[in-house]
């Protein structure tokens, strides 16, 4: 990708989020919509953009922007769970609100655009895990994937069970198990870390919220490609992925194809400019 293709990588991720923003607010009638879509569009944008500048930290500063507007804000000051067991409870309200919303918009059309970039630009738990010392994997990838499947139906049958028990109160109930919830995340998170010797292991295997982007992921607009004219095959690219995604293939069946978290790590490391 080029300096002209990236500009209008940016321009076309942020004008995907303020039309969301823009449409929220004018048929919900509600302001924060167009600020809260408004925003992580921006925080998107302008990460790309100073991609296409070569500055270093330009991920690390989305990552921030965004996930911590979703830790603090949403999370901890509007007590919202935006983790998936608020997508759950609100879709099991019959409320298209919130968790439901964002869910919608990042982790199931979304995908569709721009696949797994939530996870390399966006996520709270990522950006944590991103800072430990394991950036590069140091150990083969583990057959262990299926995991995440167990924790996607336990999230499932936590809040099914508090619907059906028909408990009191609870929206407090989803607030503690957001907080609960994320730090258990990290602790398992930073654990798989230092066994696996690998940053990404639990999105690799544990995450959830996999279970919705994978399969969107994989008929994705946007994703790497390799220019096979300038490629030398030296494979500096697969070396440095965090998620063991070989990008020299361009094929949606590419090995670990739907794990691309839009990283760049591998554009970063390429000679040749090839990709």
């Amino acid at each position: 990708m080029n300096r002209k293709q990236g500009c209008l990588t940016s321009v076309v991720i942020w004008g995907v989020f303020e039309s969301v923003a823009l449409t929220l607010w004018l048929t919900k009638d509600n302001l924060f919509y167009l600020l809260n879509f408004s925003y992580i569009g921006i925080s998107i944008a302008l990460g790309l953009f100073l991609f296409q500048l070569n500055y270093k930290h330009a991920r690390r500063i989305v990552q921030l922007l965004v996930g911590l507007y979703m830790l603090i804000y949403l999370g901890l000051i509007c007590q919202e769970n935006m983790q998936i067991e608020g997508f759950w409870y609100y879709l099991f309200t019959g409320v298209f609100e919130a968790a439901t919303i964002h869910y919608s918009v990042a982790k199931i059309f979304g995908p569709l655009i721009f696949g797994r970039g939530w996870c390399g630009f966006a996520c709270w738990t990522a950006m944590v895990l991103d800072f430990l010392p394991y950036k590069v994997p140091l150990s083969p990838r583990k057959k262990i994937g299926f995991i995440r499947y167990i924790t996607f139906t336990l999230s499932l049958l936590f809040v099914l069970t508090l619907f059906l028990s028909q408990v009191g109160n609870i929206e407090r109930i989803m607030f503690w198990a957001f907080i609960i919830g994320n730090v258990v995340y990290y602790a398992i998170g930073i654990i798989l870390a230092f066994v696996f010797k690998d940053n990404r292991a639990f999105c690799k295997y544990i995450c959830p919220i996999t279970v919705f982007l994978k399969p969107m992921s994989y008929f994705a607009l946007f994703k790497v490609k390799c220019d096979k004219e300038k490629c030398i095959a030296c494979g500096k690219c697969k070396k440095v992925c965090p998620m063991n995604v070989d990008v020299t293939d361009n094929s949606r069946k590419r090995k670990n194809g739907t794990e691309c978290i839009l990283c760049m790590e591998c554009k970063k490391a390429c000679p040749k400019e090839a990709l």
